[in-house]
């Protein structure tokens, strides 16, 4: 597989098949995406893979947690509280696209809801990444870990492997925070599902749109 074509199967699978990921090829991937870019070669990120046993526990944890309601202050805003077109539309738009192809109509916020809690269940994946940063980085530090994380999801592309990242995860910040036993100088930047996608699951199909060119690249002298 080549680059063109690990951007262009890369997706945010939301339903995976219960086949564990070998430990040799996580640990191969991560490896190989530390060579991702980072300003003044700082590598801020930090990252805590679990499966197993120990990922059991944390998704019985969560179930638990949205059973009884519990709720945690929220590392960060993950969208901007006052979010404005084009960036509100396009949030809509792959919403209603994703609930489309599960047959949940928006009036049915309670089957909506249930969905959502999926992502507290990794949507079945048999493993999962948390990257977290040192509090006192900042918004140059953070990009750094988006390229990190790219490079981390197109190199499980290569091996065959898909991915999801949820920053929603970082609104339970304190559960996480104890199960990976973050040090408090630390903080949550986002989850990541991995493992094998469901090719049978609908919600698999879903290819979100992009902008069109002229409406997000200028180019000049070109």
């Amino acid at each position: 597989m080549n680059v063109h074509e690990a951007v262009t199967s890369r997706r945010s699978i939301r339903s995976f098949l219960p086949d564990p990921v070998p430990s040799e090829t996580i640990r191969k991937v991560l490896a190989l995406a530390a060579r991702a870019p980072s300003g003044g070669n700082l590598q801020p990120w930090h990252i805590d893979v679990i499966a197993g046993e120990p990922l059991a526990a944390l998704k019985a944890e969560m179930q638990q947690h949205l059973r009884s309601g519990v709720q945690e202050t929220p590392a960060y805003d993950v969208y901007p509280p006052a979010l404005v077109s084009p960036w509100r539309d396009r949030r809509f738009q792959v919403g209603e696209a994703m609930y489309a192809r599960l047959g949940i109509p928006r009036e049915d916020k309670a089957a909506r809801l249930r969905w959502f809690a999926n992502n507290f269940a990794f949507f079945g994946a048999p493993m999962a990444l948390f990257c977290s940063i040192d509090r006192r980085m900042g918004p140059p530090q953070w990009s750094d870990c988006g390229m990190y994380l790219q490079t981390v999801m197109l190199l499980l592309r290569e091996e065959g492997l898909d991915s999801c990242p949820q920053e929603c995860w970082a609104i339970y910040p304190e559960t996480i925070g104890r199960t990976l036993q973050l040090p408090p100088e630390r903080m949550l930047f986002t989850g990541m599902s991995i493992g094998w996608a469901d090719p049978a699951h609908p919600v698999n199909e879903l290819v979100t749109d992009r902008a069109p060119d002229d409406e997000i690249v200028r180019y000049i002298g070109i």
